[in-house]
């Protein structure tokens, strides 16, 4: 069941603080939806953001970026989202939100990676 709500300001915190995301960007014909996928995420203002463990290589970031569209289940509900590439300085607020949520995990230390970081999203109303 898809909600074609907007990601509210509320409904980012939700699923920021959950650790629940998946992601399934449409495929190449972009009608199909790919595999949902579990990945981190994370809230830095009324944003949520995304990073590739693999890096740009990543198959669902390539999906991600060159589709620029595609679902994400979290929180309990799936919405109809957008995809863009981020960089610039946003990157280190990020980071910190990734060492706030994820402190305890042996992962932190390559989702805040260079390689990682290269292949940062934000999920957005479509």
């Amino acid at each position: 069941m898809e909600s074609k709500g907007a990601l509210t300001a509320e409904k980012v915190a939700e699923i920021a603080a959950k650790n629940d995301f998946h992601i399934a960007p449409y495929r190449a014909d972009g009608q199909t939806l790919g595999t949902l996928t579990w990945i981190w995420s994370v809230q830095v203002d009324d944003s949520l953001y995304v990073r590739a463990y693999n890096g740009v290589k990543s198959r669902w970031y390539q999906s991600a970026i060159s589709q620029k569209a595609g679902k994400i289940k979290a929180a309990g509900k799936e919405y109809l989202v957008g995809f863009e590439k981020v960089d610039g300085a946003i990157l280190n607020a990020i980071d910190e939100a990734y060492r706030q949520k994820y402190a305890g995990s042996p992962y932190l230390g390559s989702m805040i990676s260079d390689r990682a970081k290269a292949a940062t999203i934000r999920i957005k109303n479509l």
